[in-house]
């Protein structure tokens, strides 16, 4: 490993500068500005890690790849991206010789993190243990020309150290969040081992019925369900999955729509955390035989988060699914659903129409409760009277007037809209129409003058009309309310941060049945993969749409009782794309790739 002493802040600059990431003008800006930006950044700093780490009194240093990226500079060579820290940092690795990392915390090992270093130690030197091999221990820091700490280090594992460069702010990350949570598990196991059942297996369901509830407010267990809870939001999980295993238990999250494992928990630990988010959701601590629903509301950071919990037993316990809903993700602008203008146009015409009725199909995860509440927040204003019926209430918003379905007590959506119809309502929105009452009553009340606005579970758009005939109602009707109907799915969207250029492969361009694009290049974009994406290549995910207009012609089709296919294809004529059409525009707009579009979407032929 090379020796040589720190780099000072101006031959950082100079890095910086002779990559072309900053121009000589912006170096100055830092070295003029630069002690009076570090006073600020670490008052904020310090207020960051007394939140994180619960104690009033933290130390902290400014980091100079820091302090260059708190200036916000967008890059010489990328324009359109600001100078991060993460970039500061590859630099510095690349000039001085050393590996630079990306500490993805969904990649690392946590026990080798946890166990190689304890948190204080983890904490005051900022190192993270990243791999763990017979000839050496691999170990992410932030100087690795601290000699004295690697030789420290070195003595300490008995072995050579391999050090490797990454950002600060994800070294503290990880060592935060690894660390914290261990210790409250620590804690917690400490108090709860002798006094929980053992839950190895299904009899012992039954017996621990009778024994006294673990306490739910112990603050380890409290510190634990915050550090879950904040973890996910921070990695914009939409799902947490708490799931009792026979010698522990799993900790999963999905992120972007898929699942992905994040800590293991004591099994005796298991028991305390379920019934502390019980506790936060109203629901009933002692009842542990049946499946339960319940929510709750809190703040992480500055953003109030709304989750819902669901709990159900399983042969080693109690399961909890906890369903985050970010309001920036349910109350999008209809532009940043992924609709192309065509597509925006006619669905805005759609909804725009005094009455009549609007469907949105797909299968469970499709994005089908976004699309609802971005257009009701779009439609919504003083002057509009909104009623929803769902079953459950997705997200509680005071500008709608929503109704939870009670089917115990005989309140479901065909019921319900019999009465929402007397509270002059101007628009509609049903949860769901699954059964001829309230096919039925939805129709009725799309025909008396309202916007009514549902889901259904089809496959593709054309077969929303076969799926409301099946239910009973007369073709004449559905041709008379229906405006129109959207099928849709979600695509992972190509990371913008490690994006890189892809020619398609003629058999690529087979499977996807491109017309026109046999002999040629088509060019894509795909991830390589990055910290900011979790090295998956993907970030964040964008609607793929299939936009069917109820045109005279379709109408008629309607009315005859045509089949989907051939309303399927009349609407082809007119403009329409398929899914799997959108899709492809959407990869060789460089948004999504094709793993995406065979994972989602289905090519449907035509007979």
């Amino acid at each position: 490993m090379p020796a040589m002493p720190a780099p000072t802040l101006a031959q950082i600059l100079d890095m910086l500068v002779e990559d072309r990431l900053l121009h000589a003008g912006q170096k100055q800006d830092v070295l003029n500005r630069g002690k009076e930006q570090s006073r600020h950044l670490l008052l904020d700093r310090r207020a960051e890690l007394r939140r994180l780490l619960g104690r009033q009194r933290v130390s902290y240093t400014v980091a100079d790849p820091e302090l260059i990226a708190s200036f916000r500079f967008k890059r010489l060579d990328a324009p359109d991206m600001a100078l991060d820290e993460e970039a500061v940092t590859e630099v510095m690795a690349r000039h001085l010789g050393y590996p630079f990392v990306r500490l993805d915390p969904l990649r690392l090992d946590y026990r080798l993190v946890v166990e190689a270093f304890g948190g204080p130690f983890a904490e005051k030197n900022l190192v993270v243990a990243t791999e763990d091999k017979p000839q050496h221990l691999t170990v992410a820091v932030t100087d690795p020309w601290n000699t004295a700490l690697l030789q420290q280090l070195a003595e300490f594992k008995q072995k050579p150290i391999r050090p490797v460069m990454a950002p600060k702010s994800e070294v503290l990350r990880v060592i935060t969040e690894f660390h914290g949570f261990r210790r409250s598990m620590r804690a917690a196991e400490a108090e709860l081992t002798s006094t929980l059942p053992d839950i190895a297996n299904l009899e012992a369901l039954y017996r621990v019925a009778g024994l006294n509830e673990l306490e739910a407010n112990d603050q380890p267990i409290v510190q634990a369900v915050w550090y879950l809870l904040n973890y996910a939001v921070d990695q914009r999980a939409s799902d947490i999955h708490i799931e009792p295993k026979r010698e522990d238990a799993l900790v999963r999250m999905r992120i972007d729509g898929v699942l992905h494992i994040v800590h293991r928990m004591p099994r005796t630990v298991h028991p305390a955390v379920v019934s502390r988010i019980k506790l936060l959701s109203r629901l009933d601590i002692a009842e542990k035989r049946r499946p339960q629903d319940g929510r709750f509301k809190t703040e992480i950071g500055r953003d109030e988060v709304e989750l819902r919990v669901s709990t159900v037993p399983t042969a080693f316990g109690e399961k909890v699914v906890i369903r985050i809903f970010d309001p920036s993700v349910l109350k999008q602008s209809l532009n940043d659903l992924g609709f192309f203008p065509r597509e925006h146009t006619l669905y805005e015409q759609m909804i725009r129409q005094p009455n009549g009725m609007v469907l949105i199909t797909g299968p469970t995860g499709s994005g089908k409760t976004t699309t609802l509440y971005s257009t009701l927040h779009h439609i919504a204003s003083p002057r509009v009277n909104i009623c929803t019926l769902e079953d459950p209430i997705e997200m509680v918003q005071e500008q709608f007037n929503q109704m939870a379905m009670q089917p115990k007590i005989g309140f479901t959506f065909g019921t319900a809209l019999k009465n929402v119809l007397r509270q002059d309502p101007d628009v509609i929105m049903i949860g769901e129409i699954r059964d001829p009452d309230t096919a039925e009553n939805a129709v009725q009340a799309a025909l008396t003058g309202h916007l009514v606005l549902s889901t259904v579970h089809t496959q593709d758009a054309a077969s929303a009309v076969s799926r409301l005939l099946d239910l009973g109602v007369f073709p004449f009707l559905v041709a008379g309310v229906l405006s129109g109907v959207i099928a849709q799915r979600l695509v992972r969207k190509v990371c913008v941060s490690c994006a890189m250029d892809e020619v398609l492969s003629a058999e690529q361009i087979d499977a996807l049945r491109i017309r026109g694009a046999e002999g040629r290049q088509l060019r894509v974009k795909r991830g390589r993969g990055c910290v900011r994406c979790r090295g998956t290549g993907y970030k964040g995910r964008t609607g793929v749409f299939e936009v069917l207009p109820v045109t005279p012609r379709v109408r008629a089709l309607i009315q005859a009782k045509a089949p989907s296919q051939e309303i399927k294809r009349e609407a082809l004529n007119d403009g329409m794309l398929t899914l799997r059409e959108y899709a492809i525009k959407k990869m060789a707009r460089g948004e999504t790739t094709f793993e995406e579009i065979l994972a989602v979407t289905e090519e449907h032929a035509l007979y």
